[in-house]
C-alpha cells in the first residue's frame, strides 16, 4: 500500500491537474535554494523534459532533518535517497515530470537540475596537505587543470631554465577552504557544499593563489595562520559551492616546534613544508622566493643549470636512451630530487593518540650540528629531519641517461641513513610497490618520508 506522500505524488503525476498547474517549475541547468518554512507540505516542482535529466539535492541545514524527496519522470516514481545530506537521480523525463518534497520543516536545501551530469558532487580527488608549523598550515585544492607543454624536438631541443616566472594560470573554479578542529565534528554534518560553506573556518588565510606544482598540476594554494598548536584539524575544499572535496586531516606541530614554513618557489614548485631556518624577518611569517636567503637559492639554481647543460650534451630528441623516458622527464625528476635533498624538511614524532605505525623516517638533528645542505645555516635549536623518500632518487635513476652516472644507495646497505626506505616500495631488489604504506603521506595527516 502506498504511503500518504506516495499517494499524493501518484495523484500529482496523473489526476491533480489544478495542483500541477500551480506548482513551481525548475528550469534546466539551474540551482535553486529553498527554505522549508516558506513551502507548503508537501511541496511540488515541475521538471523539464530531457532524454537524460539529472536532479540532485543537497541539505544545507546543520540540524537534523527528516525531509523526503520523490520524483516522477512521467511514468515511474523514484525516491531520491540521501546519504550524508546529498542525493541524485538521473534518467529520461517527460513534460509532466515532477519533484515532490515532503517534511521539509525548517530546513534549507538546494535542488539542481541539469542535462549535463550532476551539479552537486562529492569529488574523489582530495585536497593536499603541504605541511604545518605550530600555528600555520599550507594546503592545496584538488587539481583543477594540468600544465600544457609541447614536447621539444631535435635539433631545437630545449629544456626549462633553472628558474622561471609562474605561467599565467588557466581559468579556475571558485574554491573555498573549510578548516576546523576535529572536535567540531564536521563529518557529522551534511557533506554538502552549502552546509559546509556556511561554517566559520579556523585560522586566517594569509595567502591564497593558484600554484603550479612540479607534477604539472594547477591547484589553489592556501597559507593559513592563527591555528592552535598540537591540534587535530579537519579540512574540506568546496568548489563553486556545490562540489565537495575531502575531508582530509592533519595535526599542527607542538608549541615548541621551531622551524618556519617555506612555499611558492618556482625553481622548487613542490616544496611547501617546514625547513630549519631562523624565523623570517617581519612582517613575513613564512619564507617564499622573495624572502629566502640567496646563499641557499643561488647554489641550487647553479646545480640545476649545470645539470641541464650536461644533459643536453646527449642527443635529446634524436637518440633514444629509453622507450619510456625523455630528457624532459630526466630534468623534471632531477629537479624534484635536488629540491628534496636541498631543502631539509623539519618534522617531529607523533605522540599519544596521534602515534603512527609505522614510524616516520625521522633523523634527530641536535642544536649546532651542520645541516645536510651545507648552504643552510647552523641553527641553535634541536629538530627532527624528515628524510626524502628513496623513491625520489630512484625516479631520477629511471628517467635519466646512464652516462650521467646517477646512483642511489641500496636498501640493504645503509640507504636508511639518508633516505626513507620501505614506505612506498618494499626495498627488495627489483620490486616496485609493496611498501609498508604504499605512499609518502595519506589523507589522515601521516607523512612517512618527504616525497616533495
Amino acid at each position: 500500500m502506498p504511503t500518504p506522500f506516495q499517494t499524493s505524488f501518484l495523484c500529482l503525476s496523473s489526476a491533480c491537474a489544478v495542483l500541477a498547474q500551480a506548482q513551481q517549475s525548475l528550469p534546466l541547468n539551474s540551482l535553486s535554494t529553498f527554505s522549508g518554512s516558506s513551502l507548503p507540505n508537501p511541496a511540488t516542482f515541475g521538471l523539464p523534459a530531457s532524454s537524460s535529466l539529472t536532479v540532485s539535492v543537497a541539505i544545507c541545514s546543520s540540524q537534523a532533518s527528516s525531509e523526503s524527496f520523490f520524483l516522477t519522470n512521467g511514468s515511474d516514481i523514484f525516491e531520491i535517497e540521501l546519504e550524508s545530506g546529498f542525493g541524485s537521480w538521473t534518467g529520461p523525463s517527460s513534460n509532466n515530470a515532477s519533484l515532490l518534497v515532503d517534511g521539509a520543516g525548517q530546513s534549507t536545501f538546494e535542488v539542481a537540475v541539469s542535462d549535463n551530469g550532476t551539479i552537486h558532487e562529492i569529488l574523489d580527488a582530495l585536497p593536499l596537505f603541504g605541511d604545518s608549523s605550530a600555528n600555520q598550515a599550507i594546503l592545496f585544492s584538488p587539481p583543477f587543470a594540468f600544465e600544457t607543454t609541447t614536447n621539444p624536438t631535435y635539433p631545437n631541443y630545449t629544456l626549462p631554465p633553472a628558474n622561471s616566472s609562474l605561467p599565467e594560470a588557466p581559468p579556475s573554479p571558485t574554491f573555498d577552504l573549510v578548516l576546523a578542529p576535529l572536535s567540531a565534528r564536521l563529518t557529522s554534518l551534511p557533506q554538502t557544499g552549502c552546509s559546509l560553506a556556511n561554517l566559520s573556518s579556523a585560522g586566517t588565510v594569509g595567502l591564497n593563489n593558484a600554484w603550479l606544482r612540479g607534477s604539472g598540476e594547477w591547484r589553489s594554494q592556501w597559507l593559513v595562520e592563527g591555528l592552535s598548536p598540537d591540534t587535530n584539524y579537519t579540512a574540506y575544499v568546496i568548489e563553486d559551492r556545490v562540489k565537495v572535496s575531502g575531508p582530509i586531516y592533519f595535526t599542527t606541530k607542538s608549541s615548541s616546534f621551531p622551524c618556519p614554513l617555506v612555499h611558492s618557489l618556482r625553481y622548487c614548485p613542490s616544496t611547501a613544508y617546514a625547513v630549519p631556518l631562523d624565523p623570517p624577518q617581519s612582517p613575513a611569517l613564512a619564507y617564499d622566493a622573495s624572502s629566502l636567503p640567496t646563499n641557499i637559492s643561488d647554489p641550487l639554481l647553479q646545480y640545476m643549470t649545470n645539470f641541464t647543460t650536461m644533459l643536453l650534451t646527449f642527443g635529446c630528441g634524436r637518440d633514444l636512451y629509453s622507450p619510456l623516458q625523455t630528457c624532459s622527464d630526466c630534468q623534471r625528476e632531477y629537479r624534484s630530487w635536488l629540491c628534496s635533498v636541498s631543502f631539509p624538511r623539519c618534522s617531529e614524532p607523533s605522540s599519544g593518540s596521534n602515534a603512527q605505525a609505522p614510524f616516520s623516517a625521522l633523523q634527530p638533528q641536535p642544536s649546532g650540528v651542520s645541516p645536510r645542505n651545507p648552504f643552510f645555516p647552523v641553527v641553535n635549536y634541536t629538530y627532527n629531519s624528515l628524510l626524502p623518500c628513496l623513491e625520489v632518487c630512484h625516479a631520477v635513476d629511471r628517467a635519466c641517461p646512464y652516462f650521467l652516472g646517477i646512483s642511489c644507495p641500496v636498501p640493504q646497505f645503509n640507504a636508511d641513513a639518508s633516505y626513507g626506505v620501505g614506505f612506498i616500495d618494499s626495498g627488495d631488489p627489483g620490486v616496485i610497490g609493496q611498501g609498508t604504506t604504499g605512499m609518502a603521506q595519506d589523507r589522515w595527516g601521516n607523512v612517512w618520508c618527504n616525497g616533495n
